[in-house]
């Protein structure tokens, strides 16, 4: 078990001592080892000997997804190629992908605080894990799989698709631990009802899911459907991947390592810092990489943070349940909408399944929204009076959580794509003509 009690129960004053003498090499070894880095600071007039405590990271300008993507494919690399042992990459919706490196030692330091984050939610060395991540270039899967495996744990490394055979050795090799997407964990589920497996066929006892936001009425229906406790944990392959911050049992949001992690909330409008246990972007530094450390990175995710100390005892400031992106909000009529207030409305109805799609539309000088839902039962589509009623239900909750009205499309069971990896639950149709 990796459990380093006397950093993860530090008081609030040790984490900060940590935070700051990190941070004091993390900005010089940028600045010394990044052209990026040093023409920003030199641009602003600024050096790393100005950085004597933790708020004078405020003189830091911000980095961007933009900014890696312009110094494509190393320029962000803070360690010569000979001493970069692992390239990962994210490949975006657009442009060039996000191209990160990590020394031995980094890579050491991703197992460890995966490691820590999957004894928090109870992991062990008895369990078989099961990565339905797809290995590759993403960080998830070999993130979790290597810390996984520091721990002791058997790691079945299926990667994502073929989900038959996956259901199959699930159930033979008797799986105890579960690593994926929530949208796959409930497809995997469908796929072994159809199989005609139970979930007492199954020795699922617990979930490590990331990757996509998981509502908390979606998370149930993932425990209900497999028996297993299901938890949540955050990461970007900016970042390092999974490890960022994960669940404890109690299930109170996720402990960041702060002795890795610099953790800020901003407004996403202004750039302004906010007060404490308020919600905007996530901001985070990294403190201790050397292949690719980042200052001041803009998350987009949207969330806030708790410094009070955990039930379980850990003390490091806690992050809630990502709302949602910045840029995956999507405003309609003037109101913010996320993607995770549309979900948590829709599978808190019993006659629908957990799969849907947004469709984003453009009208004169309007733009609308359709919200497209599998029915669980096709017999529902022959009863007019039943579905009318079931539909008239939604869209008055939807208004009430939205504050706008939503078209409702209640669709066939299984007609709307499965996704194996992250699933792509927006169609913004706005550019294109008849739309």
């Amino acid at each position: 078990m990796i459990w380093q009690k006397d950093v993860e129960t530090a008081g609030r004053a040790k984490i900060e001592e940590i935070q700051l003498e990190r941070l004091k090499w993390v900005t010089r070894h940028c600045y010394n080892n990044i052209e990026f880095y040093h023409k920003r600071f030199d641009e602003n007039n600024i050096n790393p000997d100005k950085i004597k405590t933790l708020s004078d990271i405020q003189y830091i300008p911000y980095t961007t997804k933009a900014d890696i993507r312009d110094t494509y494919p190393f320029g962000m690399f803070g360690a010569k190629m000979k001493d970069i042992v692992r390239l990962h990459a994210s490949s975006g919706t657009t442009g060039k992908p996000t191209v990160v490196g990590y020394t031995r030692k980094d890579l050491d330091l991703w197992s460890n605080l995966v490691a820590r984050i999957a004894c928090a939610a109870g992991a062990t060395d008895e369990d078989i894990s099961q990565i339905s991540f797809g290995y590759g270039l993403f960080t998830g899967a070999l993130g979790l799989h290597y810390g996984l495996e520091l721990i002791g744990s058997t790691i079945l490394p299926c990667s994502s698709g073929n989900t038959e055979k996956q259901v199959m050795l699930m159930k033979d090799f008797g799986t105890t631990l579960l690593v994926s997407t929530p949208s796959y964990a409930l497809y995997m589920a469908e796929v072994a009802r159809d199989l005609g497996y139970t979930k007492q066929d199954f020795k699922l006892r617990l979930g490590l899911f990331g990757s996509e936001g998981c509502s908390d009425e979606m998370r149930t229906q993932i425990e209900e459907a497999w028996g297993l406790f299901a938890t949540d944990n955050y990461g970007m392959s900016e970042l390092i991947g999974p490890g960022v911050s994960g669940e404890c049992r109690y299930r109170e949001g996720m402990h960041i390592a702060e002795d890795h992690f610099l953790p800020e909330i901003i407004d996403s409008n202004t750039g302004d810092v906010l007060e404490a246990g308020a919600t905007g972007e996530l901001v985070i530094t990294t403190l201790t990489k050397e292949g690719f450390p980042v200052l001041r990175y803009r998350t987009k995710d949207i969330t806030n943070l708790n410094y009070e100390p955990c039930a379980c005892g850990r003390t490091m400031a806690r992050m809630s349940k990502i709302i949602g992106r910045s840029d995956d909000m999507l405003k309609i009529r003037g109101v913010n909408v996320f993607p995770t207030q549309i979900e948590s409305v829709l599978v808190s109805f019993p006659q629908i399944g957990a799969h849907y799609q947004l469709i984003v539309r453009r009208e004169g000088f309007m733009d609308t929204l359709e919200v497209k839902v599998e029915l669980i039962d096709a017999k529902l589509l022959e009863s007019y009076a039943e579905l009318e009623k079931l539909q008239k239900s939604i869209k008055a909750k939807l208004h009430s959580v939205l504050g706008i009205d939503a078209k409702l499309s209640l669709v066939e069971p299984k007609s709307l794509e499965r996704f194996a990896g992250k699933a792509k639950r927006i169609v913004d149709l706005r550019n294109q003509p008849n739309t």
